[in-house]
């Protein structure tokens, strides 16, 4: 696995080993940054399930001025700092070990919003739809925030929020991305 573009292009990434991590391969992630285009320049990025921090990494690589990766799993964060070190970008990066499942209250002392967020929850948890309304509880998205949501394709995800719209969805072999828009709903 390997940053794909940007300014730390071609750095290699460690990764976990086990059969519960599923790293993002680099034609999806090179197919999931096409898709966002130049989202990723001067965002605030959200990686929640970090695991080696592929997407975030990529994105500071491509532009985005801070990512904050959340994970809860000791090991993983250790390779997580790892490649964050080797990639020079430590400074653009924060790291919160943090059991999303239960709630993301990690993220209420960051004085700026997101304005996109990367999602790989552990497959078949049904993780999805909790973890989206941890973010919204806590009020930490920027209007017009995007997320991407990797997730196995026969999981649809159906939010029922009327302040996400679904943008796209492509699949990837026995991975599906999910493309949402978050706008704030007014209340008059």
């Amino acid at each position: 696995m390997r940053v794909i573009s940007g300014c730390i292009k071609g750095r290699k990434l460690q990764t976990i080993s086990g059969q519960a991590v599923r790293p993002t391969a680099d034609r999806v992630k090179e197919a999931m940054f096409n898709i966002l285009a130049g989202k990723p320049f001067s965002a605030n990025v959200l990686d929640l399930f970090a695991g080696s921090g592929a997407l975030g990494i990529e994105a500071i690589s491509r532009g985005a001025q801070k990512a904050v990766f959340i994970d809860r799993d000791t090991k993983t964060l250790s390779v997580l700092r790892k490649n964050i070190a080797h990639c020079g970008i430590s400074e653009k990066a924060d790291i919160v070990q943090w059991n999303i499942e239960r709630n993301l209250y990690c993220l209420k002392s960051y004085a700026y919003s997101f304005d996109l967020v990367f999602m790989d929850p552990p497959y078949r948890r049904n993780l999805v739809f909790a973890t989206i309304k941890h973010l919204m509880h806590i009020n930490c998205l920027a209007s017009g925030a995007e997320m991407v949501i990797e997730h196995e394709p026969e999981y649809q995800i159906d939010t029922g929020l009327p302040a996400l719209t679904l943008m796209d969805t492509r699949r990837y072999g026995s991975t599906q991305l999910t493309f949402l828009a978050y706008q704030p709903t007014l209340s008059y």
